[in-house]
């Protein structure tokens, strides 16, 4: 009896993630649940330098702000709530200390330049569609950070605008790095705070903006993890208690899709092995001074050792 609607995923693609790609993840905090697993197995990758983002002008105005190198200035920068924040920022960049902060976001633009460049990979997940646009500036921001409300206007942004968005995004990345693929993908969390019909309408505009856009023939793609959580897995018990996030038995199984369609099928050895390290690293022994552990522990010691040396894999 087959209880699950699955869904197909192609797997002609060119250009698969290896332990040679370099993967940069931009987007809402289910990059950070892929990139978790990402960062587990030891791929070379960078998740969210400037923290979460949730919608795609955020991300568009993240990337032109790296390609121009942008310089963050006090005038950038606000005071609320006894921290120091950016607009353009999550608040786990936010810091008591103005130097620090002006120093964390410089640093974090330096970085995310030179990470455009170079990467093989760029998965970019959109959460909403849902923005706020603070008055006094008139600039759509990336977060509130706990401002009044009465500071912001909430606007839903039309599938043109999203589309325009990705198409800007898309000739930024293509600009400096024309050899870069570029995944996007639409979170399954559900954003009920804006409401249910709500939510509905924002996850509906990403998609049908993105499907406007992404050509594998132009080396962007759509990967479904809305669509395999929506449907594979439409059932309650594959969310968090706040029945809004996945848990971590549906990121495994979107992860096992993921890795399925995107890594090449040679890393599998590798990623074994990873996977064996890690479990090792985690292990906590009875008795730490026995001969078996120190035996363990060497044995260890000397896997990292080579595949540290063999693909450049650091613990």
């Amino acid at each position: 009896m087959n209880l699950q609607t699955k869904i197909t995923l192609k797997k002609e693609i060119i250009n698969p993630i290896s332990y040679n790609s370099k993967i940069l993840l931009f987007g809402s905090c289910f990059s950070e649940n892929i990139g978790s697993k990402i960062e587990y197995f030891k791929f070379q990758n960078t998740i969210n330098p400037f923290g979460i983002l949730f919608h795609p002008i955020a991300i568009e105005s993240l990337i032109t702000n790296a390609i121009n190198e942008k310089t963050y200035t006090a005038k950038d920068i606000f005071f609320h709530n006894e921290r120091w924040h950016c607009y353009e920022a999550h608040s786990e960049l936010s810091s008591p200390s103005k130097e620090k902060l002006l120093l964390k976001l410089n640093a974090s633009i330096i970085t995310t330049n030179a990470q455009l460049i170079e990467a093989s990979h760029i998965i970019i997940t959109l959460g909403t569609s849902w923005t706020y646009r603070h008055i006094e500036t008139d600039t759509v921001v990336s977060n509130c950070h706990k401002v009044p409300q009465k500071k912001f206007l909430k606007e839903l942004l039309s599938i043109d605008e999203i589309r325009n968005s990705i198409e800007a995004i898309i000739s930024l990345l293509k600009n400096i790095n024309n050899n870069v693929d570029v995944i996007f993908t639409v979170s399954p969390v559900r954003h009920l705070k804006d409401g249910f019909i709500e939510n509905m309408r924002s996850k509906s505009h990403l998609l049908s903006a993105i499907h406007q856009v992404v050509s594998p023939r132009n080396q962007t793609h759509y990967f479904p993890s809305f669509e395999i959580m929506m449907d594979e897995l439409r059932d309650y018990r594959f969310y968090n208690s706040d029945m809004i996030h996945p848990n971590e038995t549906a990121i495994d199984y979107i992860w096992e899709l993921f890795k399925n369609a995107w890594i090449h099928q040679n890393s599998d050895t590798v990623m074994t092995e990873v996977d064996s390290i890690q479990k090792g690293l985690s292990h906590r022994p009875f008795n730490k001074n026995s001969d078996k552990h120190q035996q363990f522990v060497k044995n260890l010691h000397l896997k990292i050792s080579q595949l540290k040396e063999q693909h450049s894999i650091t613990f």
